[in-house]
């Protein structure tokens, strides 16, 4: 047996918002599954308190702001860089829409093991604090159907404005 037969490194990748079973964006997952890059690996919660809201259309953010909001609950999967590649494209990190940064999580299963190395999709630097400031410093344990009521998936969004332009207009705009 030669290393090609080594399977490919994976990425463990912690989803709390839309590419959960059940929500809208689930779909890529399935497809990434049925390729042979991604595996779901089990139910988990964020380690330490994290923001969890609703920016524009109800979509979900998780906030680099730690220590603040809840221990947040999602699910763990297993991503080849093919995968990984496919959802940075879906998460817009090239568009700093949301930024791949570490996150410890705790499986759900199993007497809570801590995993260490994780990533999640965090919103991006640049607006993660007005998102907190414009949710009033409240935020969710999790992304349940009824925190989702009333999201908008993107093609269903007024065109001719970019994410950033509905987040920006989001934070200034009064709860």
């Amino acid at each position: 047996m030669g290393t090609a037969a080594a399977a490919p490194k994976r990425t463990l990748v912690f989803t709390y918002g839309t590419l959960k079973r059940g929500f809208s964006n689930h779909p890529l997952l399935q497809e990434l599954a049925s390729s042979g890059d991604a595996s779901f690996v089990g139910a988990a919660v964020t380690a330490w308190r994290l923001p969890l809201v609703c920016g524009p259309y109800r979509v979900p953010f998780l906030l680099n702001l730690p220590g603040e909001g809840d221990r947040v609950a999602g699910e763990l999967y297993a991503v080849t860089a093919r995968g990984l590649a496919r959802l940075d494209e879906l998460e817009g990190v090239s568009r700093a829409h949301y930024e791949r940064l570490p996150v410890a999580v705790d499986l759900a299963e199993g007497g809570g093991a801590r995993v260490d190395g994780a990533v999640a999709y965090f919103a991006h630097r640049d607006y993660a604090a007005e998102l907190w400031r414009r949710s009033g410093g409240k935020g969710y344990p999790e992304y349940s159907h009824a925190v989702a009521d009333g999201y908008v998936r993107r093609k269903d969004r007024p065109q001719g404005q970019t994410f950033l332009e509905q987040i920006r207009s989001f934070v200034s705009s009064q709860s």
